[in-house]
Formats: C-alpha cells, structure tokens, sequence
C-alpha cells in the first residue's frame, strides 16, 4: 500500500466526554475535504448515538458519513490506496491493533486523525489511546465544564440512576448525558459497590494484623 511521497504523521484528540473531541475531528475532515484531499472516515461500531453508526457525530449536531469497524484490522483492509487522510473517531473501543494500523498509514503518507477518551469512568488510562498518544506527532487534549463545580472537567462520571457508578461495573458502556457527566478531579465518584460489605472486609483485615 503506497500513498506518495509526501510525510504522513498521526494526531490525537483526546479527553473527557462532551470536550468537542468528534466536533474537533469533523472540523479539520472538513477543512480537508474543502482542500480536495482524499478523505475516509471511521468509527466504532459500539457508537451508535445521535446519527447512528454509519455516522460521526458532535453533541452540537455536526456529523460526516463513517465506516462502521469493530476491529483495527478492518480499518486496514478498508483503506483506499489513494486516500490522504484517515480519521477515527472513537478509537478507545478499538483494539491495540490500531496504534500499528496508524503507524503504518502514518509511514505511507497517510494524515491519521484520531479521536477517543483518553481515560475510562474510574480515571484510568483507556484502551489503545495513552499508546496512541505516545506515538503521534500533535496532540491536542481537550476538557468540559464540571457539571458541580464549574471547573475545567478531566473526568467521565458515570451514572446509575442519577447516582456514580461503582468501579465494578463494565469498563465499555456507550452512552450520553443520561448516563455520564463531565467532572472534575474533586468532584469525580467512583464509590465500591457495596460500602458497607468493604468497610467490613477492611476491618476484618485490620483485625487480622493485631
């Protein structure tokens, strides 16, 4: 697979849910588009929000026909041997096979876009994106507006009920405003599923050391 002779390179958007993150991939696919370069776009198949999975997205209602994939090695058998740019919105659903698919885009000429949350609903590193953002050329981190506090938000809370989610629950659970909200270090939860039940296992360890 050859696309020319000029320099690819990768560049990540990351950060919290409701950042801009998929507006931000939108807006450079389409100053692309208004270059007349070649452009193809994808996402993962998990998202099916707003309008649907055969389309990329913004919470402000801007949106570009996808590919919908559910692993990285679709993304490789799907790329036209004349295309410029490649972007991925969505990319922490996506195995670790996409940090080499991009490299190898990247090393053919290929402009890589991609975009994903860089952490899971506990605060910690999200699939394939800290690796991603190690080998890109640009990064870009964005952040929200705590919806507690008013402060630059960091953190994806989830919600059950209207109450935080407990840390046990799955790392991968696609949703919107009726399920997570924007927060915080301070103000972002993530109690265990029962307090009681661990309060009780950390007395009986305590117990245990005397």
């Amino acid at each position: 697979m050859y696309h020319g002779a000029q320099d690819g390179w990768i560049e990540v958007v990351s950060g919290v849910m409701f950042s801009g993150k998929s507006e931000e991939l939108l807006r450079r696919v389409r100053r692309a588009l208004i270059a007349k370069k070649k452009v193809q776009v994808f996402k993962s198949h998990l998202d099916d929000r707003y309008g649907g999975v055969y389309t990329v997205s913004s919470h402000d209602g801007h949106e570009a026909e996808a590919i919908p994939v559910s692993n990285s090695v679709q993304i490789a058998g799907a790329v036209g041997p004349t295309v410029e740019v490649v972007a991925i919105d969505e990319a922490q659903f996506l195995d670790g096979g996409v940090v080499r698919v991009a490299n190898a885009l990247a090393n053919n000429g290929v402009r890589v876009i991609i975009a994903g949350t860089d952490m899971d609903f506990r605060g910690e590193p999200f699939g394939p994106i800290p690796d991603l953002l190690a080998i890109a050329e640009k990064i870009d981190k964005l952040h929200a507006i705590c919806v507690q506090c008013g402060d630059l938000a960091t953190r994806n809370q989830r919600l059950i009920d209207g109450e935080p989610a407990p840390a046990e629950g799955p790392t991968i659970q696609v949703g919107g405003a009726e399920s997570y909200e924007a927060r915080c270090r301070r103000c972002h939860e993530v109690p265990p599923r029962d307090r009681a039940q661990v309060e009780m296992k950390m007395r009986g360890r305590k117990s245990e050391d005397q």
